[in-house]
């Protein structure tokens, strides 16, 4: 269960201060795929920042299972961000000169596991994302941009956490490719049993999802 109470976040730009996340609240159900869309500039990044432990709010709550990340430590924080925190970006970010399989593997080495585990892992990961052996064997520069996003959805997966947030996952994909990646990623909800909240200017791709909502002024109302 996540669960967002009267979040915001303030900071000084000169004499002005700027509120990109104003009183935002918000409940979603372990497994849930949501939405959150609005226009540039109207404190999107700003609250996935928040709710991914990346910046810290000015007042409010962000509860994961009952866990208020907003009042851990750093060292806690970071700890939180490595096991429960998965990201998938427009960019994909993937490390260039690994291959998919050792791109995936990756996380699991940060977080200690033995490399067998996190072999076998990477493997269903990336077999349940749609690549076969022959793929996870490639470096991103030889896979397709829909290829890349799988593999990035599977790296996110790689430490079983609880929340994965997407920030324009689509960005860089053709309208069909884009529609597979966002099918992916609802499918993965279930399977995985991770809650997911994505970032996205499709509004099509987002009225698909479980739950909408429009951030404007860095208020946020649920759409559906």
């Amino acid at each position: 269960m996540l669960q967002v109470k009267n979040l915001k976040k303030q900071f000084n730009s000169g004499e002005e201060v700027i509120t990109p996340v104003h009183d935002v609240s918000f409940k979603l159900a372990t497994g849930a795929f949501a939405a959150i869309i609005g226009k540039s500039g109207s404190g999107k990044s700003t609250l996935l920042s928040l709710l991914g432990a990346l910046d810290r709010p000015t007042s409010g709550s962000i509860e994961v299972d009952d866990v208020d990340i907003a009042k851990l430590s750093d060292a806690k924080l970071t700890a939180y961000r490595r096991a429960d925190i998965g990201f998938v970006f427009q960019q994909y970010n993937l490390v260039p000169n690994l291959t998919a399989l050792e791109n995936v593997m990756l996380p699991m080495e940060f977080a200690g596991l033995p490399k067998q585990q996190r072999l076998d892992r990477a493997q269903k990961l990336l077999e349940q994302v749609g690549l076969d052996a022959l793929k996870q064997g490639r470096c991103p520069t030889r896979l397709s941009g829909g290829e890349q996003q799988r593999v990035a959805i599977a790296r996110a997966l790689a430490n079983k956490p609880k929340l994965i947030l997407a920030d324009e996952p689509t960005g860089n994909l053709d309208t069909q490719t884009g529609e597979h990646i966002f099918r992916l990623l609802h499918s993965l909800t279930r399977t995985e049993n991770v809650t997911i909240i994505t970032v996205t200017h499709d509004l099509l791709i987002a009225g698909k999802t479980d739950k909408t909502f429009r951030l404007n002024d860095g208020a946020l109302k649920e759409e559906r």
